[in-house]
């Protein structure tokens, strides 16, 4: 018996995660999409895992680049995550919209965001209809402070401290 995947999505609806631009560039390509399956695994080597869909285009580029940048956002850059979700009008020129820098590979980091992971990948595992790239951080900036972007039941919330 297989699982219906509409009711896995409704399950993980309760599910609260940080959200982060995982952007990659090859030759004169770049792309970036929204993403919040992201967990750090180790800090010692420093590795973090992702979790991209197959047959997208940020997924082809880190494939060829063996690399990305991963963006943790904070909670003004709602529209920056919905403009790298695809959820509007300009998302096929989503790098026009923000301002990027760069670390160690070359992979694209969105300026404003609460922290920035270089990542060369170290790993792939095919997993399901994604890529699970288990990676090694190169460089990491940010301190922690502010307030991080959070998704919830398909809708953005803001952390509040109890």
């Amino acid at each position: 018996m297989t699982l219906d995947p509409e009711a896995l999505r409704s399950a993980m609806r309760a599910w609260s995660a940080g959200v982060t631009v995982v952007a990659a560039a090859y030759e004169n390509e770049k792309h970036g999409m929204t993403v919040n399956s992201f967990t750090s695994i180790s800090l010692d080597p420093a590795l973090i895992t992702i979790a991209l869909q197959r047959y997208t285009r940020t997924h082809d580029l880190v494939m060829k680049s063996r690399a990305f940048g991963l963006t943790i956002l904070s909670t003004a850059q709602k529209r920056v995550s919905d403009l790298f979700a695809g959820r509007l009008p300009e998302s096929d020129e989503r790098f026009s919209h923000v301002q990027t820098e760069t670390l160690v590979t070359g992979s694209p980091l969105i300026v404003g965001g609460l922290s920035w992971m270089d990542c060369r990948v170290a790993h792939t595992h095919g997993a399901g209809m994604n890529t699970l790239f288990i990676a090694e951080v190169l460089a990491a900036r940010g301190a922690g402070s502010g307030d991080p972007l959070i998704y919830h039941n398909r809708e953005y919330w803001n952390l509040v401290k109890l």
